[in-house]
């Protein structure tokens, strides 16, 4: 059990250390090619209608398999930290959930007993009718989960859509805010570039507090997560 917790702490790490090069990488290019492209400026001339709009292309992204790393950023650019974030929360849920609902209805039982013929799998989603929610919420919360095709799986398992909602609305937020948060600064940075130092060791003051809090629910994540594993490994 220590090996394994070792290997699961050993792997956090790097998935950190990788998204940290990410981040950082990420914020150059976006700086250096500014996001205020023409579709942009055109969102942001929709007043009140552009959020919606965006929370209905985020939740097309989702349920489509598209890359969402754009529009969450974006998100922050447009609509900054707190408008961004809860687009984004409630864009990508919305997916989550059409994409839940494709996979339970279009695909039947048939597909369902093909992927839970598997005794892992099975184990899997008997655990999720106790725990639903909470699973959910914590493989949300794990750095490079497969987001998008976990939504067509959690479908054909037995947790209701109730716990499976929820879950992914608590779930991802602290990687949503970090994405926005990300954004935001690239806003700030194309806009006003860096006439003021003070504001922008606020703003990295700022994120460095969101990435220690997606560290500490990835870390959480991974613990909590451990004890639901252990009986379908047996």
């Amino acid at each position: 059990m220590a090996d394994k917790n070792g290997c699961n702490q050993a792997g956090l790490l790097a998935a950190i250390a990788a998204s940290t090069l990410f981040v950082v990488t990420a914020l150059a290019l976006l700086i250096y090619f500014e996001l205020d492209d023409p579709f942009l400026r055109w969102l942001d001339t929709l007043g009140w209608w552009a959020p919606l709009l965006f929370i209905l292309a985020m939740a097309l992204v989702v349920v489509l398999l598209l890359p969402g790393f754009p529009f969450t950023t974006g998100a922050g650019f447009m609509f900054g930290v707190s408008m961004g974030t809860l687009c984004v929360v409630v864009g990508i849920t919305l997916g989550a959930a059409l994409a839940f609902v494709i996979a339970r209805r279009l695909f039947g039982e048939r597909a369902a007993r093909y992927v839970l013929q598997h005794p892992k799998l099975r184990l899997l989603s008997n655990e999720l009718v106790p725990h639903g929610w909470k699973i959910v919420m914590l493989s949300r919360m794990l750095p490079f989960f497969p987001f998008k095709l976990s939504n067509y799986f959690f479908g054909l398992t037995a947790v209701s859509l109730r716990d499976f909602v929820s879950g992914t609305f608590l779930g991802i937020i602290p990687f949503s805010l970090h994405n926005v948060y990300l954004g935001a600064i690239a806003a700030e940075v194309v806009k006003h570039g860096a006439q003021d130092s003070g504001i922008w060791l606020l703003y990295g003051a700022g994120f460095l507090l969101v990435l220690a809090g997606v560290v500490h629910f990835s870390h959480m994540a991974w613990r909590a997560l451990a004890q639901y594993a252990d009986p379908i490994e047996e």
